[in-house]
């Protein structure tokens, strides 16, 4: 008998619940509201990074996810956040000055919805002839190596803040302490909300030194008071520009790494082969990606925090990711969500930027060390250290009116170098070119 395209969800009260298992009725919604509360580093500070409305993007985090659910037929445990992959590219794009709404959101739109269809048109080929072909093209070398670029190209975003004050910058250096304070010293699900709680307790602390103290610019709260609970949040309309999507659409090679990365590590967590799965759950990023871009949303991922939670509650029934994508879809509803959102002192939020895109550096480098990369092979030497500085510091190509930018030319150049380096070379005696340089 042919299998049904969604799962049969059977009820389980206790112990391990695989994908196609469910939960009671409360304790289901009590598990999707914390996988919200979880991706709110990716739904809250990502957009607020890009000059994004933070409503539209949790409302769209919510939506993808239901579209990804459908696309996988129920089978993937999986919740998608806004992608940090995107905001360097986004910002070289739109010439986001990094406050306040975004100018010209109309133009990263443009750019994410071309990234979004170019991920479900690989989906579509995955689905045909499966996966090799992009382990191939794009081993841990490549990939760790553009993941690396798009947190270092970041750097002079959060470092570098527009009329950044000296109690700003104290400010800033409060927040990133506070939240090392809290990946250090706390555990179990405060640790893995390290970054809402060391914003929660850096608010706090700018509060009290502004409101109260008068050292700064104070908090704002009117906003929040007069916000109503519900209402439509603003849409935006996308506009199609060659050089932004060509800055933009080079992130696909991220998200395809970290979906596959995704569905490998919850593959490895359930015991259950999820590969053959690989293409459908490509093609529905890419279709929730392309929606969500087309009423002002960003691109969207699979993320790390769904695994953390999974892996601290051993609870993964796909029907908790369709229970947060609707609590999410509240959120975006509601005006008084955005408000608060808005009340995050700038300071702060700069603080958060520094921890988040160096860790998005370094996960770069995590790749590497988790795949065993061979830096005594000059190949990947050349590979790592001409990507980094191509990134790192924007080297553009032009070619007639346009130009590819700093991470297009890495994550390409990545790639071309890879194909070129590997062609009938055997790797010995490596360590030659170190030696050349010491």
């Amino acid at each position: 008998m042919t299998a049904s395209y969604f799962p049969k969800w059977q009820l389980k009260t206790h112990g391990v619940i695989a994908p196609d298992e469910r939960l009671p009725a409360p304790q289901t919604l009590a598990m999707g509201l914390q996988h919200v509360v979880a991706m709110f580093g990716s739904t809250v500070f990502a957009p607020l990074l890009m000059g994004f409305n933070p409503n539209i993007a949790i409302l769209m985090s919510g939506i993808g996810t239901l579209i990804f659910f459908l696309v996988v037929g129920g089978r993937v445990p999986s919740y998608l956040g806004s992608s940090f992959s995107f905001i360097g590219v986004v910002i070289a794009a739109s010439g986001y000055s990094g406050s306040g709404a975004n100018p010209n959101i109309d133009v990263a739109l443009g750019g994410i919805i071309a990234c979004g269809v170019v991920y479900a048109a690989i989906g579509l080929i995955v689905m045909g002839v499966g996966v090799k072909w992009i382990e191939l093209l794009m081993p841990p070398v490549v990939t760790g190596s553009v993941v690396a670029v798009i947190g270092l190209n970041l750097a002079p975003i959060a470092i570098k803040s527009h009329g950044a004050s000296n109690f700003d910058d104290w400010m800033a250096l409060v927040t990133f302490v506070s939240i090392g304070l809290v990946a250090v010293y706390t555990r179990g699900m405060v640790q893995r909300l390290l970054i809402l709680v060391g914003l929660l307790i850096a608010s706090v602390i700018d509060a009290v030194l502004t409101n109260g103290l008068g050292l700064g610019t104070p908090m704002d709260f009117s906003g929040v008071a007069h916000a109503a609970w519900f209402g439509m949040p603003t849409f935006a309309t996308p506009e199609f520009q060659p050089r932004a999507m060509t800055l933009i659409v080079p992130v696909v090679v991220i998200l395809v790494a970290e979906n596959l990365g995704h569905i490998k590590a919850v593959t490895a967590m359930t015991g259950r082969n999820l590969d053959r799965y690989m293409g459908r759950a490509f093609l529905g990023d890419g279709l929730a990606t392309v929606v969500s871009g087309s009423v002002g949303g960003t691109g969207v991922t699979t993320y790390a925090e769904n695994i953390g939670v999974m892996a601290a509650t051993k609870i993964y029934s796909t029907l908790i990711f369709v229970t947060a994508a609707v609590i999410a879809i509240v959120f975006g509803f509601s005006p008084k969500f955005g408000a608060l959102i808005h009340l995050i002192p700038p300071p702060v939020l700069r603080g958060v930027a520094i921890v988040i895109f160096g860790l998005i550096a370094v996960s770069g480098a995590r790749i590497w060390v988790d795949n065993k990369v061979d830096f005594s092979d000059s190949r990947n030497l050349i590979i790592v250290a001409i990507t980094l500085m191509l990134g790192t510091a924007d080297f553009t190509l032009k070619f007639g009116d346009f130009a590819l930018g700093g991470i297009g030319t890495a994550t390409f150049g990545a790639i071309l170098l890879h194909a070129l380096l590997s062609r009938g070379v055997k790797p010995d005696g490596q360590d030659r070119l170190l030696d050349a340089v010491e």
